[in-house]
């Protein structure tokens, strides 16, 4: 998924900022947006829309569109996570997952003990055994899924700060009409 949608992102950037119209790219993209980056350029173009209606409306205009921008890069980012918490809690309860086996294992070996009063290898050695492919099966749970979640978190905080790096700079795009306006 962070691969398309850095893919996606990169496109579109490219796209914006080819130097051809906003409005088009507006029409193409943003209206109905595919990617993360494309719901932020499209949020941004639909306040600034909605604000150019007069002078008086334009001083507001750039918090409302930065606003805009915010919730956007805060809900496609939520939509990016899910399943971050699935990861997380297969990583750190894994391991506690291989811990009881292994202390379920080691109960029914010292069972085993008791009931025949014997403590050959025979005995104690399917418990153990238990107890070891318990402890295996929670760190081949465990391992993979703490890795997945660094690389996938890392990716996303690097995505989220390329959407928080696009805010402002889009803004002060659009503001530059205005600010040119206000000035004449």
């Amino acid at each position: 998924t962070m691969r398309r949608v850095k893919k996606a992102a990169d496109g579109f950037e490219d796209r914006f900022w080819s130097g051809g119209s906003l409005d088009e790219l507006f029409t193409r993209e943003g209206e109905q947006p595919t990617h993360p980056m494309a719901a932020v350029f499209g949020a941004a173009m639909r306040e600034w829309r909605r604000s150019a209606g007069g002078a008086s409306v334009l001083g507001g205009a750039k918090e409302r569109v930065e606003r805009a921008m915010g919730v956007t890069i805060g809900r496609e980012m939520e939509r990016l996570e899910r399943g971050m918490g699935f990861l997380a809690s297969v990583g750190s309860g894994g391991p506690f997952g291989g811990l009881f086996g292994t202390v379920w294992g080691i109960m029914n070996s010292f069972s085993a003990i008791a009931g025949m009063q014997n403590t050959n290898l025979a005995v104690v050695a399917p418990g153990i055994a238990e107890a070891l492919f318990a402890t295996a099966i929670g760190l081949v749970a465990a391992i993979p899924a703490v890795l997945a979640y660094n690389k996938i978190n890392t990716a996303l905080a690097r995505f989220a700060a390329r959407l928080e790096g696009f805010a402002p700079e889009f803004g002060a795009l659009l503001s530059r009409p205005t600010e040119a306006a206000a000035k004449d």
